[in-house]
């Protein structure tokens, strides 16, 4: 169920409404709660989910990708 609509300005200039919505998913073993926005794109994961983690990223199709927990 859509909470709520959001609007963003684009790189060029136009603008995309989008619709935002709650979900709860499981990161690092633990339940989290966050805002979801519905996007005709790829699925991102927005940097304050990563924050606290180390990322790393194998630039290549079929590549790893690895999230750790800093210590």
């Amino acid at each position: 169920m859509c909470v709520v609509s959001g609007r963003a300005l684009l790189a060029d200039g136009t603008e995309s409404l989008f619709d935002i919505y709650e979900a709860t998913i499981v990161w690092d073993g633990a339940l989290r709660r966050l805002a979801v926005d519905a996007a005709e794109t790829d699925p991102l994961v927005g940097m304050s989910l990563l924050y606290g983690y180390e990322l790393t990223i194998q630039v290549q199709e079929g590549g790893r990708v690895i999230i750790q927990a800093l210590s």
